[in-house]
């Protein structure tokens, strides 16, 4: 087994896994601490260190707010375990797990960003561990990256300062240690040219920013978007603004030194991280995403649709009950002017598919409810094949039973337990059913990574249902409730129209 590994900065020991056939190694640098001069510039390359690194603990996670175990708050009670986590500003660290017996086996290999809103998160999260996956005869990699604003802030000062690399420097960090990954990987028995980035949530929509980045050709030949892909359905309704325009940030970023009492950057910088931690956490905004014309150039789903991206097989999907939008009124004569002002012509067409004849507000509204995620992969699947990107796509729905006495539904984020293959580390009393299709998700999972299509067999040597690519044709997708099953279902009329509209709405670059 690989214990002991040299890469690029020095010697690193792992540890064995439960399964001691899979090592792991926990909390390698592949940046320098972005800390004092280095807080808000790109990663800057990591120092060489003397003998062997023992790599046997998760770094300290990226600063942010400090989560209090609440049994009323979802999201606290099924990850936020250890609210004493250790926290650094010194953040820039990976985690491996490798199968490979030797360094020249060439594995494929995973990279995993973490979600979170771009806001909170960190890879050492126990749903994220890799172990399970590498049993598939991959290496994973669990990386961190800068979180709100000590990744995402700008102000004028910082782009003067670094013009080429002025803003996104969490998605940066994402960046580096994915190119960290292709330095470094077949140290651990990887494939430097087989690799698969893969997110949820904020980790998906950074996916599908390292896929319409022009700076990252040739880096990775697969990507999983997970729950990151949006496309808002209708106006006023709630939609968070996630991408802002360079200036507008640089704006907010005078805005909030202002805010903090500081006059410069060096000022700013002199800070004392936590303090700053609290003055971020207590300042309430959201920090994200910047077209900053370098490593940004403009919305990843919008490009994604022009077909301005790595032409590279995506696995896209959401679960069933997560981001359901509606359009908002507060009357049945409202919710009629409403469809005029947004179809026009075509509104008739709307309120009949939305059975507006009803009489009740309550009732249409939610015939009119569509999962916003799934809305905006059928646009994607739909430009796919208009803009001449052909490359595959595959589609699922995660619409298994959820056990619990909170009885929550397939909520956002609930299957990372599965895909993982991680549900014995959950407090849920997940059942038989419930680990045999998170066998089946795993093995799609690790079948894509290895080869960029899902099928191919069961650990139980049976041939998994086939998964069949997304077109236009044939708008299909796996669905994961009980087990998985391939669903031929056409979309319903509703996300027909919709989808239909879009495209009447958004008149698409052709490229050929």
């Amino acid at each position: 087994m690989l214990r002991i590994v040299q890469v690029e900065n020095g010697t690193v020991q792992g540890l064995p896994a439960a399964d001691p056939r899979i090592t792991s190694f926990k909390g390698i640098p592949f940046a320098a601490p972005p800390v004092g001069e280095n807080r808000w510039r790109a990663p800057q390359p990591a120092s060489d260190w003397e003998g062997v690194r023992k790599a046997y603990e998760y770094a300290p996670i990226p600063l942010q707010v400090r989560q209090e175990l609440d049994d009323n708050n979802i999201y606290t009670r099924e990850w936020a375990v250890e609210p004493d986590i250790a926290m650094n500003e010194d953040c820039l660290y990976l985690n491996v797990w490798t199968p490979a017996k030797k360094a020249d086996e060439q594995l494929p290999v995973f990279v995993w960003y973490f979600g979170g809103g771009l806001q909170v998160g960190h890879p050492s999260e126990m749903e994220f561990d890799g172990e399970r996956i590498a049993r598939r005869g991959i290496v994973v990699v669990t990386i961190s990256y800068r979180l709100n604003a000590f990744g995402f802030l700008c102000h004028p000062e910082i782009t003067a300062e670094a013009p080429d690399a002025p803003a996104n420097f969490g998605h940066l960090d994402q960046q580096a240690a994915t190119r960290w990954v292709k330095r470094n990987i077949a140290a651990f028995g990887g494939n430097p040219d087989d690799i698969t980035i893969g997110g949820q949530s904020a980790g998906g929509g950074s996916v599908m920013n390292q896929l319409t980045s022009p700076q990252n050709s040739e880096l990775f030949q697969r990507a999983i978007v997970q729950s990151g892909l949006f496309a808002p359905l209708y106006p006023n309704a709630g939609t968070p603004r996630f991408l802002r325009s360079l200036e507008e940030a640089e704006q907010e970023g005078i805005q909030f030194f202002n805010y903090l009492g500081v006059t410069s950057l060096e000022e700013a910088r002199n800070l004392d991280a936590v303090y700053l931690r609290d003055k971020i956490v207590e300042y309430k905004a959201f920090w994200g995403t910047v077209v900053d014309h370098k490593f940004n150039v403009g919305n990843s789903f919008e490009l994604f649709l022009q077909n301005k991206r790595l032409q590279v097989p995506v696995m896209f999907g959401h679960t069933s009950s997560e981001f359901i939008s509606a359009p908002q009124a507060g009357s049945l004569e409202e919710f009629q002017q409403l469809a005029v002002n947004l179809f026009g012509d075509d509104a008739k067409a709307f309120l009949e598919l939305c059975e507006y004849s009803t009489g009740s507000l309550e009732e249409v509204i939610k015939k009119a409810s569509v999962n916003g995620i799934e809305y905006a992969i059928r646009i994607a699947g739909q430009a796919n094949a208009e803009t001449g990107g052909h490359t595959p796509l595959y589609y699922y729905n995660f619409d298994a039973e959820i056990p619990g006495w909170d009885n929550p539904g397939t909520f956002h984020s609930v299957d990372l337990w599965f895909f993982f293959e991680t549900l014995a580390k959950c407090w849920r009393p997940f059942v038989g059913k419930h680990y045999d299709l998170a066998r089946q998700m795993c093995n799609y999972w690790a079948n894509f990574i290895r080869t960029g299509n899902p099928n191919g067999l069961d650990s139980t040597g049976e041939e998994l249902p086939q998964w069949d690519a997304y077109t236009p044709d044939a708008p299909f997708g796996m669905k994961f409730a009980d087990a998985a099953e391939f669903a031929r279902e056409q979309p319903n009329d509703l996300m027909k129209f919709l989808v239909e509209e879009y495209f009447k709405a958004n008149r698409l670059i052709q490229v050929k």
